[in-house]
């Protein structure tokens, strides 16, 4: 990776934890209250985020001829996959038995929640698990 692009991901990663930790979405407390429907602040930080996503990928292609630090655009993979929806359904239920994913879960940790530490383990688990299922599976194929 280029010097500019990690100079990129960088700051869009530092943006990202200051606007989770800003909107408090960074403590689990805040996340289960809003997924039992009993504080809809955090709907404007999601919603805001999902606006500015949605203009930027329907936008940015469109606007510009390529992209500011790449060579082309990237096509992304269609949604509604079979391994796509469980694993979205798998995320969803863990984020709503603990209210942590990924990235406020980090960010958090930058705020000095430590107990984060033990959700963090349990994704980094998961996930290690997926890539020995898959690997396996991939293996188990006759070619």
């Amino acid at each position: 990776m280029k010097p500019m692009s990690l100079l990129a991901v960088l700051g869009c990663g530092a943006m990202f934890g200051f606007g989770l930790a800003f909107s408090t979405l960074v403590r689990p407390e805040v996340v289960l209250n809003f997924l039992r429907f009993h504080d809809m602040g955090p709907l404007l930080a999601l919603g805001s985020a999902v606006a500015v996503a949605t203009l930027a990928y329907q936008l940015g292609p469109r606007m510009m001829q390529r992209p500011v630090l790449e060579l082309s655009f990237g096509t992304r993979p269609v949604f509604g996959q079979r391994d796509t929806l469980i694993g979205a359904a798998i995320f969803g239920i863990g984020w709503g038995l603990c209210g942590v994913c990924p990235g406020p879960a980090i960010a958090g940790l930058g705020a000095g929640n430590w107990p984060l530490l033990y959700a963090l383990f349990g994704m980094f688990a998961g996930a290690y698990l997926q890539g020995w299922l898959a690997t396996g599976a991939l293996r188990a194929q006759p070619e």
